[in-house]
């Protein structure tokens, strides 16, 4: 520890051996995503990722100093890019909330691969200022746009995203967005049994023959806010036969390696849907996720414990090539899969770990 209570900065090898775009971890995992949180604040308080309990009037956000500003952030994006990455995404907390987001998506719009190709560039929300900003994203260089739903009863959705925000305006912002062209647009929904499951169904039928991709997920245990419980996973497994009993599924390849959703689609032809399963069906594996937080740490894994602070290599004057390499020795002894060696022992989960990085300080 530092004599101001932070960690270390990570060590720069003695080699700094230029970046080839093929960067793979311990495991043979390559770098091909990176997700970008820009803050921690929402105005959300959704039960599974910020419950009001925790983050109340009186929680402490971080100040604006500490946040990556956007030079900073394309400057790292660049490194990243370096090394494979060709995919980003923006998060948050609510990423809409940081002022002139539009300016950073331009900014990384500009950026291209090794091979010269432009990135795609992705961002989710919660869809609460979607409707205003849709233009605006699309004419910087936003490519697509992933917005959580998580009920279309507004008895229900109030109650998850405790802040009485209504299911038509997130639909309007949706509608928005795909207006301007941002998409294929993806709707993420958080199952938590006894909550929202009820709208599994419900939710699948509404959008079945729209243009957007309905994906259910796993209701995960991230962090140490969100009192995560077993009991209260309803497994994809489950939520595919609910579905398929009344609009009939059937299995789909996956797009790409390290696809985190799997895929299917309805047998009549209305679409598909995606099935996220962290919790019954770890994808470990094939993940190819790094996570940038607000101030600047790399996470290597959603459910890290600490971070690698990559804002003290660029704030204490450290060249491209030294971050770079630092970013590139990190990678390389990347071992991560908590999912697939997650105990089922919820009574005492984190019993003799510490404290895990929570959902909302890197972006899911």
């Amino acid at each position: 520890m530092l004599s101001d209570g932070r960690a270390p900065p990570p060590a720069i090898p003695a080699r700094l051996d230029a970046p080839t775009g093929l960067l793979a971890d311990a495991l043979g995992r390559p770098l091909h995503d990176l997700r970008i949180s820009v803050t921690d604040r929402c105005n959300f308080r959704c039960v599974y990722c910020m419950p009001k309990e925790v983050f109340d009037k009186d929680y402490a956000y971080l100040p604006h100093s500490s946040l990556l500003s956007f030079e900073e952030i394309t400057r790292l994006a660049t490194v990243f890019v370096a090394h494979g990455v060709e995919k980003l995404r923006l998060t948050g907390g609510e990423p809409l909330l940081r002022k002139n987001l539009e300016r950073l998506v331009g900014m990384l719009s500009s950026l291209r691969t090794p091979g010269g190709r432009a990135l795609d560039i992705t961002l989710t929300t919660n869809g609460s200022l979607l409707a205003k900003k849709a233009q605006s994203l699309k004419d910087a260089g936003l490519n697509r746009v992933t917005v959580s739903l998580d009920s279309l009863d507004d008895t229900t959705f109030k109650r998850m995203n405790d802040v009485d925000f209504a299911v038509a305006d997130v639909l309007a912002g949706i509608d928005a967005a795909h207006a301007v062209g941002l998409g294929p647009i993806k709707i993420n929904m958080v199952v938590k049994a006894g909550m929202n499951d009820q709208e599994i169904v419900p939710m699948a039928r509404h959008f079945k023959g729209s243009p957007y991709i309905l994906r259910f997920i796993e209701y995960m245990d991230v962090g140490a806010s969100n009192g995560w419980n077993l009991a209260e996973v309803i497994p994809s497994a489950d939520v595919a036969r609910r579905i398929s009993a009344e609009m009939p599924l059937v299995s789909l390849q996956a797009n790409y390696n390290g696809e985190t959703a799997a895929r299917w689609r309805y047998a009549d032809g209305g679409g598909e849907i995606g099935l996220i399963s962290s919790v019954t069906q770890a994808f470990c594996k094939d993940c190819s996720r790094a996570r940038l937080s607000t101030e600047g740490k790399l996470y290597t894994c959603l459910f890290a414990s600490r971070g690698h602070d990559l804002r003290a290599l660029l704030r204490d004057g450290r060249s491209d090539a030294e971050i770079s390499a630092a970013v590139g020795a990190l990678w390389n002894v990347r071992a991560d899969r908590y999912s697939e060696t997650r105990t089922i022992n919820t009574s005492g989960i984190d019993e003799h770990r510490e404290k895990r990085v929570e959902m909302s300080y890197i972006g899911g």
